[in-house]
């Protein structure tokens, strides 16, 4: 008896981690990406206990490892170069593993290569679901130019694991403008090729300001990243200059002072910035008979809730695990799937939203409650109050969801 089949789309952390879950439980996958290769090691992420778990029950915890380094210090700072010790990203309850996303992404493709076939440059351009299988037409490019080649193959199923502006989700269940939730908010990442003047390679750097902040995340054995955020009504127009310069403006006119000057021009002379809209994706359904979303184009709880890629693991994890539980019946399984899956990823959504004051403070008033919790912050015994006074909002960042 032949094993069912999976055409997976998309190669990041959600679609990676859902081709290795499928070969654990019987499954043939395809894996396809409309880039022509692989990405580079990208942003900042706080892996907490619900994707540790995940990622232990797929086998590649170690492999991602932790670049957590303890003798970080995270400053708060003023534009003109002031600064107080205050609570970084590690020091969050719950102890997240503090890595690169290209860590995880790195971990599960070294197994997932030598178990499934990946397909670069190729996505999906029509999707037809029949009772008894997903008829796929495919076309696959050279270096992402216009033309190609085109095929139809049939999948058992089929996973849209391909980000926020899902073409499996446009083609399966309509356009992006009936499911993406705007925040109002321009996010600008890199790596940084030198540490901030004045500051240690391992120093963390915060300067948070009404409606926009910079956050600087250290790492054992790597560059650090920087993550710029500033809130606009009108998205549209921040994509219509270079990306620096929209920063340069978004942060202006006051002078940006030593810090946050550094930080820009480093942005722009930056090999693989990135620049884009804040989006959660909300949807009444994730998956038809045949068809499912999971991860970013299925939910997208954003990077301000912290549980991106955590949320794509453990949604990987128990996708396979309900397959199995339901074997020929991919439609029961995805039933099982999102009703176990959806109350976890709209308290996740929730905190997103919450959570995104203790990013970007939004008003005069959030600034002053950031200025003051900092203040108590300056010893260890601060710390430990703040860490005990935060321990439940952060609880449900350690669920494991995808438990069997």
């Amino acid at each position: 008896m032949s094993k069912p089949r999976a055409l997976v789309v998309g190669t990041g952390i959600g679609g990676l981690a859902t081709a290795l879950r499928l070969h654990d439980v019987g499954w043939e996958s395809v894996l396809v990406e409309r880039a022509s290769a692989r990405r580079g090691a990208g942003y900042f992420v706080g892996m907490f206990g619900t994707g540790q778990s995940a990622a232990a029950r797929l086998g590649v915890l170690d492999a991602i490892g932790n670049r957590t380094d303890p003798a970080t210090i995270t400053y708060d700072v003023e534009r003109d170069g002031r600064r107080r010790p205050g609570m970084g990203y590690g020091d969050l309850p719950g102890m997240p593993q503090l890595v690169l996303r290209g860590d995880i992404e790195g971990a599960l493709y070294d197994v997932v290569e030598q178990l499934a076939p990946v397909r670069y440059g190729t996505g999906p351009v029509a999707i037809e679901e029949r009772p008894d299988g997903v008829d796929v037409t495919l076309r696959t490019t050279q270096d992402g130019g216009a033309g190609g080649t085109e095929t139809t193959e049939r999948f058992d199923l089929v996973v849209g694991a391909d980000g926020l502006r899902s073409t499996v989700r446009r083609l399966a269940f309509g356009p992006d403008a009936d499911y993406l939730r705007p925040f109002h908010h321009i996010i600008g990442v890199s790596v940084l090729k030198e540490p901030v003047p004045g500051f240690r390679a391992t120093d963390g750097i915060v300067l948070a300001e009404p409606g926009r902040s910079v956050w600087v995340f250290p790492f054992t054995d790597h560059q650090p990243t920087v993550l710029f955020s500033y809130r606009t009504d009108d998205e549209d127009a921040q994509f219509r200059q270079p990306p620096a310069q929209a920063l340069r403006q978004a942060f202006g006119p006051e002078p940006a002072g030593p810090v946050l000057g550094n930080l820009l021009d480093q942005f722009e002379a930056a090999d693989d910035p990135l620049f884009d809209s804040v989006h959660q994706v909300v949807m009444p359904r994730w998956h038809t008979g045949r068809v499912v979303l999971l991860g970013d184009s299925a939910w997208c709880v954003t990077l301000f809730s912290g549980m991106g890629a955590s949320s794509a693991m453990a949604g990987a994890d128990l996708l396979g695990t309900v397959l199995q539980r339901n074997p020929g019946n991919p439609a029961r399984a995805l039933r099982e799937w999102e009703l176990r899956m959806r109350p976890f990823i709209a308290t996740h959504q929730k905190n997103g939203r919450r959570d995104l004051v203790m990013f970007v403070p939004q008003s005069r008033r959030d600034k002053r409650a950031r200025t003051l919790t900092q203040s108590l912050l300056g010893n260890a015994t601060g710390k430990r109050l703040m860490q005990r006074v935060f321990a439940p909002r952060f609880a449900e960042k350690s669920l494991d969801v995808a438990a069997a």
